[in-house]
């Protein structure tokens, strides 16, 4: 017998269609409701360092491109969201940003860095960009975000990251880092944008700030060995 292994994905795609095929096209109870789904993976994510991040603004020479990356980790933004960012989105006087329908379309404030919006102005008097922040090769039309990821693949490889990491990468160092800060985990929740504590709860397991305050058993045999 040939057993062949899938994502966990892919089997809950099969199973979707199916439940669509039977209840919505042939109004029938769905025969395979007893199939067991399986669970989906839980892969942490990659987090740079403090040190990583600056590495990659300073190899990214294009103002535009540096002032996109930096928007990314200072704010927390997703990739689909700092390419749809418009000038008057980002409040300098109250040091916000205000996201228009993020996932789930829902709109929502995040941090605008005091830092980050002295290389936004110098980029927006050299540029002059009028509807889009960031727009693309024709004027009237956003940045894409194929564009954006190149940005950051090319910054990462001149920077000499090692680690497998795309911009969204930016959006979990910058979550990580504010909850290694102290920041109420809920709070970090609302600046992201996840409708759920429970999402945010993931940067809790790859903080170092919390791991490495954990002290190994071995620390205490080793302390008792070097006492006797």
């Amino acid at each position: 017998m040939e057993v062949e292994h899938f994502q966990a994905a892919s089997v809950h795609q099969v199973i979707n269609a199916l439940r669509f095929l039977y209840v919505e096209l042939y109004r029938r109870p769905m025969v395979l409701g007893s199939i067991p789904r399986p669970k989906k993976d839980r892969k942490l994510p990659v987090v740079l360092s403090g040190d990583e991040v600056r590495a990659v603004f300073d190899a990214t020479e294009n103002l535009k491109h540096r002032a996109l990356l930096m928007l990314v980790y200072s704010s927390g933004l997703r990739v689909g969201e700092v390419v749809r960012l418009r000038v008057e989105d980002l409040d300098n006087v109250r040091k916000l940003i205000h996201v228009h329908t993020g996932k789930g379309k829902k709109d929502r404030y995040t941090l605008l860095s005091a830092s980050v919006m002295r290389v936004v102005d110098e980029y927006i008097k050299l540029y002059r960009p009028r509807e889009w922040l960031f727009p693309g090769m024709v004027p009237d039309r956003a940045y894409s975000v194929r564009s954006a990821q190149s940005v950051f693949e090319r910054a990462a490889r001149k920077a000499g990251i090692q680690k497998h990491v795309t911009i969204h990468s930016l959006r979990h160092a910058f979550a990580t880092h504010l909850l290694e800060q102290g920041v109420d985990i809920r709070i970090i929740q609302q600046l992201l944008g996840h409708s759920s504590v429970k999402t945010t709860e993931v940067y809790t397991h790859v903080s170092s700030t919390i791991l490495t305050e954990v002290r190994s058993p071995i620390e205490n045999i080793l302390g008792n060995t070097k006492n006797t």
